[in-house]
């Protein structure tokens, strides 16, 4: 791995752990307070705050994911760096799209 692609997925990996623990607090809470997916949705409903908490966890995610993935097939498929590099990469289109077409649908429509 590159020297670039070894600072981004660590970077990457810094700023999802707090993520990922905020987001399992709040799923804590939610249960607890016996929420359900209703009340939930309706409280995240048109807020930038939910909104742009996740889309850093998904931007996170995907950078994230696509530099992993690419460092699994280089080291154990016959892909090339190229190849490798090219499927991560759209691998990790798709992990962005996914994420940022759930939030669009879940907390700002």
């Amino acid at each position: 791995m590159n020297v670039r692609l070894y600072v981004w997925q660590r970077a990457t990996a810094a700023l999802l752990a707090p993520l990922v623990i905020i987001h399992v607090a709040v799923i804590f809470y939610a249960t607890h307070q016996g929420l359900s997916a209703a009340a939930i949705l309706a409280r995240t409903h048109d807020s930038i705050v939910w909104a742009s908490y996740y889309g850093i966890f998904v931007a996170a995610v995907s950078i994230h994911a696509a530099i992993g993935v690419r460092n699994v097939l280089t080291e154990w498929s016959p892909l090339s760096d190229r190849s490798a590099g090219l499927f991560a990469l759209m691998l990790g289109i798709i992990l962005a799209a996914l994420g940022f077409h759930a939030i669009v649908a879940l907390v700002l429509m």
